[in-house]
């Protein structure tokens, strides 16, 4: 009988992870009795996701605010004042580590990208800039400057104005503080020659800049807690980014050693079931919210690890254009034939062939992670755990 159903993606209820848990058998166990329960029947080439939060919390990946003081004391020990560059505006996300560099900085220059911060969080509006003649790749704007031509500003979802908010956690810790607003990493060197950008996807541009500029010291906020700190967390790639407020003086760091997590679990499955399941971590989805503009990508990457075959990007031709070009004269089930026969004679990669274009040129990782990341939602769904049936399922099958 013919399959009607395409891509299914479901959130799979677990219990709450707590440190030491054994994150192999719990989402082995709660995929089982979920499937079992619902009258599911796992496939070869399923998908089981998990969210890289649980995986951190199971390993107990956890630093405090004096953990990550301790490091910029350590990283910035010549610097009178540090210039912290180019954070996103998240109570979420950065409040803490903020605390943290406060905590172990006598002065810090905050230097804010305008009009928003790197995943689309904004101060003010282009068309604002405009009104008021500001070149954001030109312009650099003292806290005073920027008041006098915007005033108080705050963020439509959070109701929060982050210069204010920012400049407060500082304070709060005895730390100096002065506000700047750039978009060009040497605009803070006038100020301080001490650098600790907090960019996450450009990172790489913002130091080879931070270098040419002639910077004395430049760290990345990859770099703190990059190795750990009194027996802290750590993650030895990403340090404090993808890192979350766990409470007001712990974070959740991203976690670490991913690969043999997802190793651990397809292996699993396999002797349970007999099936290969694909595994995969996934952090943020990588999508922009359109009316927000909010670019949904604070972890540094969607998947920190994943299994071989998820590896690579969908190799799939567009059904409209093939139905509308090469399939013009014929119709109903003459139609749908020919469809299914071009698909199983479809090269393996389709790199470049009209007969592709118009589809997602995104990694499967990605796209995966994006509807895992939708499917589970940052909530109270209690699902961390996703599982995707008939990912790979193609008109032809």
């Amino acid at each position: 009988m013919e399959r009607l159903i395409g891509t299914t993606s479901r959130g799979i209820r677990a219990p709450i992870i707590k440190k030491g848990d054994d994150i192999t058998e719990i989402v082995v166990d709660s995929v089982l009795k979920a499937v079992e329960s619902s009258g599911i029947q796992l496939e070869n080439q399923d998908i089981v996701s998990v969210t890289e939060a649980v995986v951190a919390r199971a390993q107990g990946n956890y630093a405090s605010v004096d953990d990550i003081a301790a490091d910029v004391k350590e990283k910035f020990k010549d610097a009178d004042a540090i210039g912290v560059i180019f954070p996103i505006l998240s109570r979420n996300r950065f409040s803490l580590c903020l605390k943290g560099i406060a905590r172990g900085a006598k002065k810090i220059v905050l230097m804010l990208s305008y009009p928003s911060d790197e995943v689309g969080n904004g101060l003010v509006t282009f068309d604002q800039l405009d009104e008021k003649n500001i070149d954001p790749y030109e312009d650099v704007l003292t806290e005073e400057r920027f008041r006098e031509l915007f005033g108080y500003e705050k963020h439509p979802f959070t109701g929060i104005d982050y210069i204010d908010f920012y400049k407060n956690v500082i304070l709060s810790e005895g730390c100096e503080v002065e506000v700047l607003l750039a978009n060009h990493p040497k605009a803070v060197l006038p100020y301080t020659p001490h650098v600790l950008h907090c960019d996450i996807h450009t990172r790489k541009r913002t130091r080879r800049l931070l270098e040419k500029a002639g910077a004395k010291t430049i760290c990345s906020l990859a770099e703190i807690l990059n190795a750990s700190r009194n027996g802290s967390g750590y993650n030895e790639d990403y340090g404090l980014l993808g890192s979350n407020k766990a409470t007001d003086e712990t974070l959740k760091l991203f976690p670490r050693d991913c690969q043999s997590v997802v190793d651990r679990i397809h292996d699993k499955f396999l002797e349970k079931t007999g099936k290969n399941i694909e595994v995969m971590v996934y952090g943020d989805g990588a999508f922009k919210d359109p009316v927000g503009g909010i670019w949904e990508l604070a972890d540094p990457v969607v998947s920190p690890a994943y299994t071989s075959g998820l590896v690579g990007q969908p190799n799939e031709i567009k059904l409209k254009y093939i139905a509308d070009n090469e399939f013009s004269h014929l119709k109903g089930r003459e139609l749908e034939d020919a469809i299914r026969a071009y698909i199983e004679k479809k090269g393996e990669d389709l790199t470049g062939d009209m007969t592709a274009e118009g589809t997602t040129p995104r990694r499967l990782t990605d796209l995966l992670g994006s509807l895992s990341d939708l499917t589970s939602g940052s909530g109270d769904k209690g699902t961390p755990i996703i599982l995707i049936q008939g990912y790979f399922d193609s008109y032809a099958k």
